[in-house]
């Protein structure tokens, strides 16, 4: 298992855990910065993300409020799992995002997930900038 190769995006973000929360695990919002989903931060919830490309098939693994997230990432024939990890920090929050499970004969996939992953914290933090939404929605 040591040729399975990990994406690790980590980026130092000037809001408060509880709002980077929001933007991961409130589907309306993520929507705006990854993809359509019927996410739920539920332990053994089943969801989607939906792309023009296709979808992505997943389950929650791991939910520790405005802490850490972990859900498997399926598609194309690329077995992973998700890890978001929230930590505090003096100007905001240090956000860690793993996607691990990439075989050697996956380089795209790999290749286009650490390109991919930068695109969306990108979006993410365009998503936070904006004023705060109303969260029942």
């Amino acid at each position: 298992m040591s040729d399975v190769r990990t994406v690790v995006v980590e980026r130092e973000m000037a809001h408060a855990p509880e709002k980077i929360w929001r933007a991961l695990t409130q589907p309306h919002l993520i929507q705006e910065w990854l993809m359509q989903s019927d996410f739920a931060p539920d332990l053994g919830h089943k969801f989607q993300f939906k792309a023009e490309w296709g979808a992505v098939d997943c389950k929650v693994l791991e939910v520790e409020p405005k802490k850490r997230l972990a859900y498997s990432w399926e598609a194309y024939g690329l077995e992973s799992v998700v890890t978001w990890t929230l930590e505090p920090t003096a100007n905001g929050t240090l956000l860690r995002m793993e996607q691990e499970g990439f075989k050697p004969d996956q380089n795209q996939a790999f290749h286009g997930a650490r390109h991919g992953w930068q695109n969306f914290f990108n979006q993410l933090e365009n998503v936070l900038a904006q004023p705060e939404q109303e969260e029942a929605q």
